[in-house]
């Protein structure tokens, strides 16, 4: 109390107006929330890219007529549903990896904040940035696992299960739950450099961009356009870094092993299979599909912690 009625009511009066600032569980589960919606809006939207660049990867001899020509092929061959082929799995599994992700991001990279101090972790915020998003994207894979297994089973073979629910309850009965995380050594190297590379380059991007350009006055619509450039570049350098991984993933869990042949050995002979230029098969699609979907997750994810009241 001021000692004054009349100023303790203004107090009280602009108290009650003031915006929470939100922190803890509040706080990062609008991240999550708004990270999960942006991965799984956009994984889910670029399904029949996916399905066509898993074709081309997975059986490169018939699929050999790029991104356009893949689409036609598919259409051609089994319809134009077939498109859509592993939507339940990509969304389901990208809601998920995508909370992770952008949700733990924001936490390790307040956490080294709270580490090293802000003058310390502002000084050296490329290394934060590289360590918060490795440790997400680990996490993140965990939950991811399952879902792009079954995914990348469904896409493979079209005629294994209808669905989601069904090719998951199959692969669960007839291989074990270790078939789910037999690419999880491919999954971890293809996922976490391409989001270290996604968030370094966009972070990079987008303060060069800031430099020049005042963010406190510029408009929602300029930041979101700001936030499309940033993660087209981000998108791009990610699917370059991460494409020789993505590709094995893709042949890995596109048939289970032989008996008793353990997930590093069938690494290692899919590698020297595939050799440098095989493992960059489907790189046109990728960079097509990762571009957009890297630049459509970040404007997203901005727009809605703008509207969650971040």
């Amino acid at each position: 109390s001021t000692g004054s009625t009349k100023v303790d009511a203004v107090l009280q009066n602009v108290a009650a107006k003031t915006p929470e600032k939100l922190s803890g569980v509040q706080l990062y589960s609008r991240f999550a929330l708004a990270g999960a919606v942006c991965c799984s809006v956009t994984h889910g939207g670029l399904t029949p890219v996916d399905v066509v660049k898993t074709r081309i990867q997975l059986d490169p001899v018939t699929y050999n007529k790029g991104l356009i020509g893949g689409f036609r092929q598919v259409v051609a061959k089994e319809g134009a549903g077939a498109l859509l082929t592993g939507f339940g799995p990509t969304a389901a599994g990208y809601f998920l990896q995508g909370a992770f992700k952008f949700g733990g991001y924001e936490l390790f990279k307040q956490q080294s904040i709270n580490l090293l101090g802000y003058e310390t972790a502002s000084n050296n915020r490329t290394a934060v940035y590289l360590a918060s998003s490795a440790l997400a994207e680990f996490f993140a894979d965990i939950a991811l696992c399952p879902l792009e297994a079954t995914r990348i089973r469904l896409v493979s073979e079209p005629t294994y299960a209808s669905g989601l629910v069904g090719g998951f309850s199959k692969m669960l009965k007839n291989e074990g739950i270790g078939a789910f995380y037999a690419g999880f050594g491919p999954i971890l190297f293809k996922q976490v450099p391409y989001t270290m590379s996604k968030f370094v380059v966009y972070e990079k991007v987008s303060e060069t961009i800031y430099q020049t350009v005042d963010k406190s006055t510029a408009s929602n619509g300029l930041q979101t356009v700001i936030n499309l450039g940033s993660g087209l570049i981000a998108g791009f350098a990610a699917a370059a870094v991460s494409q020789p991984a993505d590709t094995m993933l893709s042949k890995i869990n596109k048939t289970k092993g032989l008996p008793g042949e353990g997930t590093t050995s069938r690494l290692i002979k899919i590698a020297r299979e595939l050799g440098i230029r095989g493992s960059y098969t489907g790189i046109g699609a990728r960079l097509f599909m990762v571009g957009t979907l890297t630049a459509g997750q970040f404007a997203i994810y901005g727009d809605l912690k703008k509207a969650l009241g971040k």
